[in-house]
């Protein structure tokens, strides 16, 4: 009886960057241009909500958000896949128990990678 092998991952796109503003930015511009201008109003959001409340938390949040969608986009294959379970669920054809699972393990993994 032979061991069977996970499938090897390919290679991200770009390495994991930096968790700041700038290396995120950056890292959307390469990977997602679209994405640019809503991480630019999520940044302006996140500071000002800061400077409002004196409090670090929006700025965290952001970091969090935008560093878990860099290490998702990095591969485009799990990237396809997160947006496939998502239009799934949207169209509500089927339970959609397994696909919420999928996704959740997906941003779980990604986190991990983010070193969130």
């Amino acid at each position: 009886m032979t061991a069977q092998h996970p499938e090897p991952r390919p290679e991200p796109l770009l390495p994991m960057p930096a968790l700041t503003p700038e290396a995120l930015r950056t890292a959307v511009e390469r990977l997602t241009p679209s994405r640019v201008s809503a991480f630019v109003q999520d940044l302006v959001e996140a500071t000002t909500n800061a400077q409002q409340t004196q409090s670090l938390a929006p700025l965290r949040a952001f970091v969090h958000t935008w560093g878990v969608f860099v290490a998702i986009q990095r591969y485009p294959s799990r990237a396809a896949r997160l947006r496939r379970l998502e239009e799934s669920i949207s169209a509500g054809v089927e339970d959609p128990t397994d696909a919420i699972a999928e996704i959740r393990r997906i941003h779980a993994e990604a986190e991990a990678e983010a070193g969130l």
